[in-house]
């Protein structure tokens, strides 16, 4: 018998560990309220960590085949599900079939699509908050800690030779196994970019600090693990040094949270600039939105500055 129910109203699914914890569960209704979406709900789906394909498979032919079920956003099973199911979608789009991962499912004319979408939005997060030609101004490096679907799409957007000289100075991908470090490397070597590239077996926090600890001043460190989130603790050892004015940027809004406390301690001593994910949660969420209900949702601006407002009203922040 299957664990899902027909939906009675338009549906959003989000398919993640920890889902009646996100934010969003309270911001939808409100969000969903300002873009006309008339009686559309979201829903939590929870699997394991790396969980059994076949209970990825029913999710994705449940929302394929139930008429009410919109798509779904997808976090943290991004490739697993991917892997799991390609043969369900009916069209894949460029950057989920480069970056061999799904963070989008949505239904259109009969037709199931997959979309990887964090590639455009980590990458609104990121010029956000670090403005333009800031590479190419400090020169400094990128250490992105996970080797997840987040860091193959944030390094995809830095790394680019269509960024021109606004690239960083080196990248380095951590990861506690190797195949998730051999498989980002595959998908680096098909990218038109001059960028070099380290890629750290860390299955210590220690090895992490070691690569913290030879990082250029100004450089982008990045907690792309899911510790803090989805499971307790930071990649960072409490001995870790952040480099004198780097970014520290928390993949997480939500969790323990530790890897921003680590980096807030150094705040002032080093010039740190920390930045949670509350930005990138909202580009993700509006960028999967406009895609499952067919909407347009501005990306800045005064209406994206209302969608922001109404978020923080509804998350109580």
């Amino acid at each position: 018998m299957s664990r899902f129910q027909p939906a009675t109203r338009p549906t959003l699914y989000f398919i993640g560990v920890t889902t009646g914890k996100s934010s969003i569960m309270k911001v939808f209704p409100a969000w969903a309220e300002f873009l006309g979406l008339k009686d559309a709900e979201i829903k939590g789906i929870d699997f394991a960590l790396h969980d059994d394909p076949a209970a990825y498979r029913e999710a994705v032919e449940f929302i394929r085949d139930d008429a009410l079920s919109m798509g779904a956003l997808v976090t943290t099973h991004k490739i697993d599900l991917f892997h799991a199911c390609r043969d369900l979608f009916d069209v894949v789009d460029p950057h989920a079939r480069l970056m061999d991962e799904t963070s989008c499912i949505s239904k259109r004319d009969g037709t199931l699509i997959c979309h990887a979408k964090d590639p455009i939005s980590s990458g609104l997060a990121i010029d956000g908050f670090l403005g333009d030609g800031y590479f190419e101004r400090t020169g400094a490096d990128l250490f992105s800690m996970g080797a997840g679907g987040s860091t193959i799409a944030i390094t995809w957007h830095l790394m680019r030779r269509s960024r021109g000289a606004d690239v960083p100075g080196r990248i380095v991908v951590s990861n506690r196994s190797q195949h998730r470090l051999d498989e980002i490397r595959r998908i680096h070597a098909e990218i038109d970019s001059a960028v070099p590239v380290d890629y750290v077996l860390a299955p210590n926090a220690e090895d992490n600090d070691a690569v913290l600890a030879g990082l250029k001043p100004g450089s982008l460190v990045i907690n792309a693990t899911g510790l803090g989130k989805d499971a307790p603790g930071s990649p960072l050892s409490n001995a870790a040094i952040f480099p004198e004015r780097a970014v520290a940027w928390d993949l997480n809004y939500r969790g323990d949270l530790i890897f921003l406390d680590q980096a807030r301690r150094q705040e002032a001593e080093r010039a740190l600039q920390v930045e949670d994910g509350w930005t990138y949660f909202l580009h993700g969420w509006t960028q999967v939105i406009a895609e499952v209900f067919n909407v347009a949702i501005p990306t800045s601006g005064p209406s994206f500055d209302r969608i922001s407002d109404i978020a923080k009203t509804a998350a109580g922040r």
